[in-house]
């Protein structure tokens, strides 16, 4: 027969191998913990980076707060899940921060593009997607694919790919819809605001056309909801610590 002591685990090495243990858990919480600090720093540096290329019409970053709230409004109504509408709030700022690459002499300027000009502009999202990177973080990668595809076309004939249909990623097919409206909405150095009512009726005239037609039923359906929180969103004067707040869709409710 074996020696029992020889088959006695000792005491002293399971106290050293639960220390181990602890040890590495508390590292691998530390190491996450730092891990989303990181991502946190880099997400509001690149939201900075996005009012300051709004700046041109909107130098307080509401619009781009706003485009994040709607979009994870407008997800869930199209019964997308809570996490994708979370990451959709998150990411769906940034999505023309690549205009802060395009010539202040285009695109600041006053009147209707030259085609050579229209070429400048229209490379905005492919540097938006550039700038965001081949992140392997989710919030990164979906930024990346919204910059990248928001001014695709459901009928084909947008840019900088001509995708049509769902070959337009959703998260791109949503952020159109709502940038549409809230930029119809918001005073312009060169025009004032649009009604609710006639950027509804300007959306519909598009559905087909520039939009996903289910997107902008959802939308019409859920219009009274969607103005009444884009009216708290303005009012409360919600910033890029409330995009990343997991409560702040149920505060914005």
């Amino acid at each position: 027969m074996p020696d029992q002591a020889a088959t006695q685990f000792d005491p002293a090495a399971a106290h050293q191998m639960e220390k181990f243990i602890s040890d590495l858990g508390r590292m691998y919480q530390e190491r996450n913990e730092a891990l989303q600090e990181v991502a946190r720093a880099y997400h509001e540096a690149l939201f900075r980076l996005a009012i300051a290329a709004e700046y041109k019409d909107d130098d307080t970053g509401v619009h781009i707060v706003r485009i994040g709230f709607l979009a994870g409004a407008l997800a869930r109504h199209l019964g997308q899940s809570p996490e994708y509408a979370r990451l959709l709030r998150q990411a769906a700022p940034m999505h023309d921060i690549g205009k802060i690459g395009i010539p202040d002499n285009v695109l600041k300027k006053p009147a209707a593009f030259t085609p050579d000009e229209r070429l400048i502009m229209n490379r905005h999202p492919s540097i938006g997607a550039d700038i965001l990177g081949r992140s392997r973080i989710a919030l990164f990668q979906m930024a990346a694919e919204i910059a990248l595809t928001h001014h695709e076309r459901w009928d084909g004939q947008g840019y900088p790919n001509g995708l049509a249909g769902k070959d337009i990623p959703l998260s791109g097919r949503i952020v159109s819809i709502v940038d549409f409206y809230d930029a119809l909405t918001m005073d312009r150095v060169y025009r004032q605001a649009f009604s609710h009512e006639k950027a509804l009726a300007m959306m519909q005239a598009e559905s087909g056309k520039a939009f996903d037609p289910a997107i902008v039923n959802c939308f019409v359906e859920h219009n009274m909801e969607i103005l009444a929180l884009r009216e708290r969103v303005t009012a409360r004067h919600m910033t890029f610590a409330d995009l990343v707040n997991s409560n702040s869709e149920q505060e914005a409710s």
